[in-house]
């Protein structure tokens, strides 16, 4: 009877734990010893084109700011950021694009870039949405991101790799457009 309990509190958890989510819930190994490797989350590379090499760059940036926030790793986040702020100078109309990557390189620790990283989102998505030449970039959504108010990022894949949450809730989230 124990055994049926604890099996439908783990289902009941599992179900509930990402309202949007629809894929079969990741089973995940982990091992605390010293020794074994740290997991490391990949964000897939840029596959659209930008009619300016500067966005290109400045979207290569921004994908590698979100990777470092999937891995949960603040110092990589910022040294990431600050090369998207070197890239973003470039760019006609950043300012708010600046502004978001000072924050985060200034943040104090990982939930602090987290709440740049959306700001710095809806500002990269202004510039991607007038540069871009060609391919797709998706637009994704964690509706649990922030107390339950939601959060967007972009990506170059339909795969979901929360930056808002990281190996905490790695798959939680949809695609919810695409800019092309």
């Amino acid at each position: 009877m124990k055994k049926i309990f604890v099996a439908a509190a783990v289902s009941s958890v599992l179900l509930f734990s990402c309202k949007d989510k629809k894929q079969e819930p990741e089973v995940v190994t982990i091992d605390n010893s010293p020794d074994a490797p740290a997991e490391v989350y990949k964000v897939e590379k840029n596959q659209a084109e930008f009619n300016s090499p500067e966005v290109a760059m400045a979207f290569e940036h921004y994908l590698l700011v979100q990777e470092a926030l999937i891995n949960t790793d603040s110092h990589l986040t910022s040294d990431y950021a600050e090369k998207l702020k070197e890239s973003a100078k470039d760019i006609d109309g950043n300012s708010g694009l600046l502004a978001a990557t000072t924050a985060i390189i200034e943040a104090g620790d990982v939930e602090e870039q987290r709440i740049h990283f959306e700001e710095l989102t809806d500002e990269m998505e202004k510039i991607v949405k007038t540069s871009l030449k060609s391919g797709t970039i998706y637009k994704q959504y964690c509706p649990m991101a922030f107390d339950d108010k939601g959060a967007y990022w972009l990506s170059s894949s339909k795969d979901i790799l929360n930056p808002y949450f990281g190996d905490k809730m790695l798959k939680c989230g949809s695609v919810r457009g695409e800019i092309n």
